[in-house]
């Protein structure tokens, strides 16, 4: 109720604006309109752009100088507060990662995405470990660009579709600018991010450093983080382009434990672990060509790597386990060490080729990408009994010590077909073609049980259509197949009574999705109606090895189905010479069920067939207005979650660890402010959580570790940047 009361009051409001707007205000609107659509903060990508085609797709551009945000902690509601569907793992305060999926999809870091900075894949390894551990900060991004899984045979095929982090880009009428954005805030939040850029002849530049350190809401939540980037551009002629870029993140954060419910009731500060510590550092060098080959043809070559680590050293127990001295011992128990070493490299070719038929001009994107990847994963290091973040053992040698390497080509096409000047219709198609192979050691398991190759053979097919009712106005329809990879983690047997099927297939299915879209005088809007399909799913298995003993089986479990709708929709009006009023909501409504589904539970195996699917509410509304009057600008957002459920097996009642039951619903409300003080100098002031609501969104399964993570409370921040 509180949604569909929250979105009636916005609907309600609209007309009462309008017909209170003086006569003289009402015949100025027009005057007005260019001014109010140059503050958007939120648009749909062009049908062409660069070497991609977007027409017929479900598209998002979020555009961050006009957005009021907290974007140094990162909060994923309000960056991500205008498109509807967006799940949010606050997992904590930190600022360090965006943890969100959309559609009923798995939210951890990001891994249902093909995610991108400037059009370079930053997941650590798209057939190992898909995450994305790279971490730029938004204060050097531009915009955001999301484009949902229907358009996935162009860029990759996750079910998610692509995030794409667009970068400032260099000063082009001086040689030399400076800028610097400095927040501080709440338990000790410090942040300092410095740019420079310029432009020189035909040579360009943009580099930057940030820095930033925050003690953490939690007790043993502090962390430290950094990065950097330098881009360097040549532009050989008009047509010609070359960048080479190198840009990395490090950081290393305390993690202070899950907690039970009982405990996180009583005080959600509190931490269970005082020596567990978690520290990607990812670096990724990249060369890009853009070649403008022809009137009507677009080349773009790109050759990029992820080469870093994922390192962890913890007391990897539930929050029923205390972490104390031994009174014999005098000493703590032994941590464990785990470390991933990426290697990913990824070759793309691109084309975009324009041409004419029946008198409309068509267009053909075309390409082929190579992955050559190799994640080293050493697990289950004996570490120090210290509290301080280590990774050296005390006894050489790992637990797991293995490679899963994979070499894929895929081979893509998309054609726009322009059958009438607003009517066009894309068909595409992506062949996936490799192998990914495991190999290595797990001490007590035997070693010929350890192998698993997986072969990556189909074909992917996809169609969208796009209709323009008007110039602003236009109803779009799609329909893609999709796959995610059987990844590291689902396939490593954790015991000898566990093992892993041999015959492991990649989840697929398809997206489906339509909707209408547009703006008219002072209302932008795009409802559309979906549905996901996710087959194959991987989960585990009762069953008896050739001697009668119970094992766990890793293999595929069964599919589940994700249909909703996605409503956005903005007013904005012209108050005054000066002042402007906008109000949003991004509501979406999501029932997501397993189909012909069964899954171990104990010694047996369940049907789970039209449960639930975990960590998927029903009901997601973020709701908000702003004021500007002149520089200056105020944001109120609303944020409702509904419950969900934790588990497969839909418990209700938690269990005695936290890592099962329902997730409660919460309301969360955020102010945000900035003001320009002069042209070159910008202040900013955030509340996040005003009302120091107690929530937590997920009950995590494996790291960093089963049980309840509470979100933070009440913070707050304040950003000073400037611009010479």
């Amino acid at each position: 109720m509180r949604i569909i009361s929250t979105i009636l009051f916005i609907f309600i409001s609209l007309p009462l604006f309008s017909q209170t707007l003086p006569k003289d205000t009402a015949s100025r609107l027009n005057e007005v309109n260019i001014n109010i659509k140059k503050q958007r903060d939120i648009s749909r990508l062009d049908s062409i752009q660069g070497t991609f085609i977007f027409s017929g797709k479900k598209s998002e551009v979020i555009k961050l100088s006009n957005r009021d945000a907290a974007l140094t902690e990162k909060y994923g509601r309000q960056i991500f507060a205008k498109i509807p569907g967006i799940f949010v793992y606050d997992m904590d305060g930190t600022g360090n990662q965006i943890n969100i999926s959309t559609r009923g999809l798995d939210p951890h870091r990001g891994w249902e995405f093909n995610i991108r900075k400037d059009g370079i894949i930053t997941n650590s390894d798209m057939y190992g470990y898909p995450a994305s551990h790279y971490n730029i900060p938004l204060e050097a991004v531009d915009r955001i660009e999301l484009v949902r899984g229907t358009g996935s045979l162009q860029y990759g095929a996750q079910f998610g579709g692509m995030l794409n982090y667009v970068s400032k880009q260099p000063d082009s009428s001086k040689a030399f600018t400076f800028e610097t954005i400095n927040t501080a805030g709440s338990y000790g939040l410090l942040s300092t991010f410095n740019a420079i850029s310029g432009t020189k002849g035909k040579f360009k530049y943009y580099a930057w450093f940030n820095k930033k350190a925050i003690e953490g809401y939690r007790k043993n939540s502090d962390s430290k983080f950094d990065a950097q980037n330098i881009s360097l551009f040549y532009e050989f002629n008009p047509d010609l382009l070359v960048k080479a870029e190198w840009t990395r993140s490090n950081y290393v954060t305390h993690l202070p434990g899950p907690l039970t419910d009982e405990m996180f009731n009583a005080d959600p500060k509190t931490s269970t672990r005082s020596r567990n510590y978690y520290s990607p550092e990812i670096n990724v060098p990249s060369i890009t060509l853009d070649w403008k080959a022809g009137k009507q043809t677009q080349i773009k070559f790109i050759t990029s790597a992820i080469i870093g680590a994922r390192n962890s050293v913890m007391f990897d127990k539930p929050a029923t386990t205390v972490d104390a001295i031994d009174p014999t011992t005098l000493k703590y128990a032994n941590r464990q060490v785990d470390v991933d070493h990426f290697n990913s490299y990824t070759a793309e070719l691109r084309l975009l080729q324009s041409y004419t038929l029946f008198k409309q001009t068509s267009n053909l994107a075309m390409g082929v990408q190579y992955m050559n990847n190799d994640l080293h994963r050493q697990q289950l290091g004996k570490g120090s009994t210290d509290s301080d973040y280590d990774l050296s053992l005390v006894t050489p040698g790992w637990g797991r010590d293995m490679h899963l390497k994979t070499k894929n080509v895929a081979v893509f096409a998309e054609n726009r077909w322009v059958l009438f000047p607003k009517f066009s219709v894309n068909t595409g198609v992506r062949v996936e073609i490799g192998e990914t192979k495991m190999s290595g050691v797990i001490v007590n398991y035997p070693d010929n049980a350890i192998p698993n190759n997986i072969k990556h053979q189909f074909p992917l097919f996809g169609t969208s259509a796009q209709y323009e009712l008007t110039k602003n106005m236009n109803l779009y329809v799609g329909w893609s197949q999709a796959y995610r990879p059987v990844i590291f983690k689902d396939i490593i047997p954790g015991s000898l009574y566990e093992i892993a099927d041999k015959n492991l297939k990649d989840a697929k299915g398809y997206n489906i999705e339509g909707g209408f879209r547009g703006n008219w005088k002072f209302l932008n809007w795009d409802l559309s109606y979906f549905q996901l399909a996710y087959n194959n799913r991987l989960g585990t298995l009762a069953q008896l090895n050739d001697k009668g003993e119970e094992i766990i089986y890793r293999t595929n479990i069964g599919n589940s189905v994700t249909k909703g709708l996605e409503l956005f929709t903005q007013a904005e009006f012209q108050l005054g010479t000066a002042t402007t009023v906008s109000m949003f909501t991004a509501t979406s409504y999501m029932d997501a069920k397993y189909k012909n589904a069964t899954l171990r539970s104990g010694n047996k195996n369940v049907s789970i067939d039209g449960n639930k699917v975990e960590s998927v509410p029903q009901w997601q509304s973020r709701n908000g207005v702003t004021l500007r009057i002149k520089r200056s600008s105020m944001s109120v957002l609303h944020s409702y979650t509904a419950k969900s459920f934790a588990d497969a097996f839909n418990s209700t009642i938690p269990t005695p660890t936290g890592s099962a039951g329902l997730v409660p619903s919460y309301n969360l409300f955020d102010f945000n402010a900035n003001t320009a003080i002069t042209k070159a100098l910008h202040l900013g002031f955030n509340i996040n959580n005003a009302f120091d609501k107690h929530y937590f969104t997920k009950r995590p399964q494996f790291y960093p570790g089963p049980g309840v993570w509470p979100s933070d409370g009440r913070t707050f921040s304040v950003t000073l940047a400037a611009r010479i």
